[in-house]
């Protein structure tokens, strides 16, 4: 085909965009990366297109304490339990089982695609990858901004439990003289999120340390919750085990079925999340195409089965039933730590000492979550920007090369949690919803690699060293996305029937709110910038991706200015 006359900038972006000259994105078809027969890690990361950057230091016990640790159980429960409680304690420790089954479907299907294409930017590289070819750069995109987004509602909400919980120790320490503001809890919150930054910055080794710390702190801590709490309540005795399993609850103006699923349910599928932090971390761990499964199945297991321990052992160590108007109206504006100055106020003037020195404990434990949520999310952000997906990803996906740290990515991702941060201030429905957003937005970006691999899996799919068969792949694929639809749909819904401004659900707001304008700036700015994942190296079998060809083609082309035509097959 002849072109009209063009200028030599016409003439390089048309030669450097056919892929017999130049390829830089991941949207030519390309051989398919061979795990099984890959000689390393970085010879699989190669084959996806990507040369390595970051230092490979964590290993599988650190990989799965990154995912383990941004769950964090006790505190995670402890920030999500009044939730849980609107369904009683039959509904609470029921609903959790039955979710954790379920996300444990969205863990096996993750683990599949990460044992094939194990890479930091995993979830939208996975979209692309899968996607028709007409949509797939649109979709990742979406994909990539929805997940970068979602895990800044995650460190946000984790880092706003915090402040809860560190506020209600004051209330408990002064009596309940004093008065946790919205303000105040904010000003906690950012002070949290800024000591994250500073933590997230040392060295990936020291970084790598820090989650084999957390694994210990946030075991132990369950262990001593499980031993401490029957040793406290047994002077005031336990609750019938009649109530505990059997006691459902509607605290809500829901009817009671959908108060037992979406309020049961959602302790499990807030707290069983952010398992993709693994993925996050598939270019920091050796072995990867195992170590990234071991760390996702691990984790939501660990954390599975014992929150379900601990929801039991909560719920029969209430010493009061009354759990709409003590637990839930508890002046402390924490029921868990209601929950434990009863168990230990039996014998009087324990109580107090005892919630204080448990609910430190608890707080310790939520901070160190945040590390852990800030390290993958930075991860995700580093690898969006190093494909483009970001504004300013030019200053975003730079590496320190002397800390094996992207730090750019580390402070983009803590400034946007505490601009975000700021519903906190306007009140409790839209503090709500920073929890209600990292579970939205997490789950549409798990969910579509997923839904579009069963669509194109004979073509496009190589399996990895985990696998589950084709057959069994496929029924766990379409219930996990299943599940995945009906989650994202339960947690838009208010928690009354007839919402006002202060019961409203903002996450129905915000959460589609973020994919329409991820399509706006698509199609605005960002499809000029953003052409899929963006190779860093040459994939043998199509072009090469050696800034040097660039700049050798650049030279040729600007040299001769102008010219008649040019011809392109």
């Amino acid at each position: 085909m002849l072109h009209p006359v063009l200028s030599g900038e016409e003439i390089l972006e048309a030669v450097t965009s056919d892929k017999r000259y130049f390829n830089n994105t991941h949207n030519v078809e390309s051989p398919l990366p061979d795990a099984l027969n890959a000689t390393s890690d970085n010879d699989l990361l190669a084959q996806i297109g990507y040369k390595p950057e970051l230092k490979r230091r964590f290993n599988t016990i650190q990989v799965f304490g990154v995912a383990y640790s941004i769950m964090g159980l006790l505190p995670s429960v402890a920030s999500i339990l009044n939730h849980a409680l609107l369904a009683g304690p039959a509904g609470a420790i029921w609903g959790w089982l039955i979710s954790s089954v379920l996300i444990c479907t969205i863990g096996l299907a993750m683990s599949e695609n990460a044992s094939f294409q194990p890479t930091s930017g995993g979830l939208y590289y996975w979209t692309n990858f899968y996607a028709p070819a007409r949509f797939k750069t649109v979709i990742s995109y979406v994909v990539g901004n929805t997940n970068s987004i979602a895990l800044v509602g995650a460190l946000c909400s984790v880092d706003y439990g915090f402040a809860q919980e560190l506020l209600s120790i004051v209330v408990i320490a002064t009596d309940g003289d004093f008065e946790g503001t919205p303000a105040k809890t904010y000003g906690v919150f950012v002070a949290c999120v800024v000591a994250h930054i500073a933590l997230t910055c040392l060295s990936s080794k020291n970084c790598a340390a820090l989650q084999t710390t957390s694994i210990i702190w946030n075991t132990g801590l369950v262990v001593l919750f499980i031993i401490a709490m029957p040793i406290g309540a047994s002077r005031g005795g336990f609750q019938k085990a009649s109530w505990v399993f059997g006691e459902f609850d509607n605290l809500t103006k829901f009817p009671m079925g959908w108060n037992q699923l979406s309020q049961a349910w959602l302790p499990a599928i807030w707290t069983i999340g952010a398992f993709d932090s693994c993925v996050h971390m598939s270019e920091e761990c050796n072995n990867a195409t195992r170590t990234v499964p071991i760390g996702i199945l691990g984790s939501i297991s660990a954390c599975g089965i014992l929150g379900f321990v601990l929801l039991i052992v909560t719920c029969f160590c209430i010493q009061n039933p009354d759990i709409e108007n003590h637990i839930l109206g508890s002046k402390f504006g924490q029921p868990m730590a209601q929950i434990i100055y009863d168990a230990f106020d039996t014998v009087p003037g324990q109580g107090k000492g005892m919630a204080i020195a448990m609910m430190a404990l608890i707080a310790i434990g939520q901070f160190l979550m945040g590390v852990s949520i800030l390290t993958a999310m930075s991860r995700q952000i580093f690898a969006f920007a190093r494909d483009n997906g970001l504004p300013m990803s030019w200053w975003i996906k730079k590496v320190n090369q002397k800390l094996s740290v992207p730090i750019h990515a580390v402070f983009t991702g803590g400034a946007a949690a505490i601009v975000v941060g700021l519903l906190c201030i306007i009140g409790d429905a839209a503090s709500s919803a920073l929890f209600t957003l990292y579970v939205a937005g997490n789950y549409f970006a798990w969910g579509m690699p997923t839904f579009l691999r069963l669509l194109s899996m004979k073509e496009k799919f190589r399996p990895g060293p985990f696998f589950l068969g084709e057959f069994w792949s496929r029924v766990n694929g379409w219930i996990s996305t299943s599940f995945i639809a009906f989650t994202i749909a339960m947690v838009m819904f208010p928690t009354d029937t007839n919402p006002t401004k202060d019961t409203m659900n903002y996450t129905c707001v915000i959460t589609p709110g973020v994919w329409i304008l991820s399509l706006i700036y698509y199609k605005v700015y960002a499809h000029k910038v953003y052409h899929g994942p963006a190779k860093t190296v040459a994939v043998p079998g199509e072009g090469s991706s050696d800034e040097s060809e660039v700049e050798r083609v650049r030279q040729e082309v600007m040299g001769k200015g102008s010219v008649r035509s040019y011809e392109s097959g």
